[in-house]
């Protein structure tokens, strides 16, 4: 059964949103999931009709949405489940968080969206996946390598913890033919980017920030016949920053 479906988290912003739009103008069909509305860019009429109001935060609430979201599937096949939602807290100054002075609820409030919310999401649409013999996409993050001057350990734990998620998944689920992959985006020109984190620019030998749409693009490609046999694996995305 040949699908042309997608599922999004966290698609109302930065990549989540190019990564959406790129999808939808190469004929894909594509149900997005935030925690807001649809974002009032979003220049699709069908998008608003296939969006998910869903607060990864609340893991109870969450399996009452995932329930609606298996029941609106209807049994469709689905090509990929791109887990992209995340939260990366800050200061009340915007600054990183660190050890010290993150609490344990904020750990876990982070943990819920950044790993435990693919856990759910990936686990109620097996069945739709393995029709499609799809793919999880994991959007994981330069931070889960190094220590890094804006994001937290909160932040920075849990991608690591998605990282070795997705190799775990591709070992577990490639007898149903679904491939588990993930990309770890470097510094990406988004809303959070501030003056102070452009001095990051430094680091990187490409001498720029990379563009939310580079990143939609190398999902859109994971996406084709061409990666068919990419599995367990972690692309970066960052303008050689870690060389």
């Amino acid at each position: 059964m040949e699908s042309k479906l997608i599922i999004l988290t966290g698609g109302s912003r930065g990549i989540g949103h190019e990564t959406s739009k790129m999808f939808w103008e190469n004929g894909w069909e594509v149900i997005t999931c935030s925690r807001t509305p649809v974002a009032p860019q979003c220049p699709w009429t069908k998008n608003k009709q296939n969006h998910f109001q869903i607060d990864l935060e609340n893991l109870e609430t969450l399996e009452n949405s995932l329930t609606q979201l298996v029941e609106f599937l209807n049994g469709r096949p689905v090509k990929a489940l791109i887990n992209n939602a995340a939260i990366s807290p800050k200061s009340q100054s915007n600054e990183r968080l660190s050890f010290v002075d993150t609490p344990i609820q904020l750990w876990q409030k982070v943990f819920n969206v950044n790993f435990f919310a693919p856990i759910m999401i990936s686990k109620a649409i097996i069945n739709n996946l393995k029709l499609a013999e799809g793919m999880v996409i994991n959007i994981t993050s330069i931070a889960s390598d190094m220590v890094h001057e804006f994001a937290g350990p909160a932040y920075a734990t849990s991608k690591a913890a998605l990282k070795s998620l997705t190799r775990e998944m591709a070992a577990d689920l490639s007898k149903y033919g679904i491939r588990v992959n993930a990309i770890a985006p470097g510094e990406i020109e988004t809303s959070m980017i501030t003056q102070d984190s452009k001095r990051l620019i430094k680091s990187i030998p490409m001498g720029r920030f990379g563009k939310p749409e580079e990143v939609a693009a190398v999902i859109h490609s994971m996406c084709s016949d061409s990666f068919s046999y990419v599995n367990g694996t972690e692309i970066e995305i960052n303008g050689g920053q870690k060389v």
